[in-house]
């Protein structure tokens, strides 16, 4: 039996090397930021909120389309330290917060636009819908969009070479093979909890899709940034990465492609 993992556990993973997971992660489609400007208002001028910034692959594109005053909330306090130092020069103020979004003291109706980058998920989305919705003016905007890893029941050729490898992994809650649908892809659900918050109106989702080739040393970091990786005990970890390595070299020639779904959901308040 997969042995769960606390909900903080997980969330407390990503900011163990800020530089690491920058370098592991890929870049956000061009089209969720052409959607933010053409649909939401994000521009020069936009006063901005994000929750959840990590090491701000969302942020740097918030700043470079205009994006201020910009406040950042962001609950660990390595990430929100690698931001300060990280972020490039510029005059737009912005604010980063080293504190949760659920926490965090912020004006009612002082927002044009609120935002949140694979991060979302950790949030209690009632709550979090409502009190994103006192912060937003009238006419403002909502946007979530997560990276999602290959498609549920739709495995790739390097995800079934990998599948036992996770087999044996303890904290990992299922097989890589799965078909069940994360909640970040889970459409229906997402847009109907927007649409229970009656502060919400024009409701929307579209789900991008893409593909990016992995040299081997980017895959293997992007697999420790995993949590049932990233908690494994050092030798453990040591163990599976190298394995992962080793059937990306042998097996892929050391560059892997990985498929990669982004769903965006949008909703404007009232």
């Amino acid at each position: 039996m997969w042995t769960r993992l606390s909900r903080e556990a997980q969330r407390t993973t990503f900011g163990r090397d800020p530089a690491a997971y920058a370098f592991a992660r890929p870049e956000y489609p061009e089209a969720v930021f052409s959607l933010l400007e053409e649909r939401c208002g994000l521009g020069p001028g936009a006063r901005v909120f994000e929750i959840g910034a990590g090491s701000g692959l969302a942020t740097q594109e918030l700043l470079r389309r205009g994006a201020g005053p910009l406040t950042v909330l962001e609950p660990d306090v390595r990430f929100a330290r690698y931001l300060r130092r990280g972020l490039p020069p510029t005059s737009i103020p912005i604010s980063i917060r080293a504190e949760r979004f659920e926490a965090a003291r912020l004006p009612a109706g002082a927002f044009d636009l609120g935002v949140s980058a694979t991060a979302f998920h950790w949030l209690n989305e009632r709550r979090a819908l409502a009190k994103i919705a006192r912060l937003l003016r009238p006419g403002g905007w909502w946007a979530a969009w997560w990276t999602v890893f290959g498609e549920p029941g739709h495995p790739s050729e390097f995800q079934r070479a990998i599948d036992p490898l996770f087999r044996r992994v303890p904290t990992s809650p299922r097989s890589q093979l799965r078909s069940q649908l994360p909640p970040q892809l889970d459409r229906p659900a997402r847009v109907a909890a927007l649409r229970r918050n009656r502060a919400f109106r024009r409701v929307s989702s579209r789900l991008e899709r893409g593909r990016v080739h992995y040299a081997t040393p980017r895959l293997v970091a992007l697999y420790a940034t995993f949590s049932p990786i990233a908690l494994l005990p050092a030798r453990r970890r040591r163990e599976f990465l190298g394995e992962l390595a080793r059937i990306a070299d042998e097996e892929f020639g050391g560059r892997v492609p990985i498929e990669i779904l982004t769903p965006i959901y949008t909703a404007q308040r009232i």
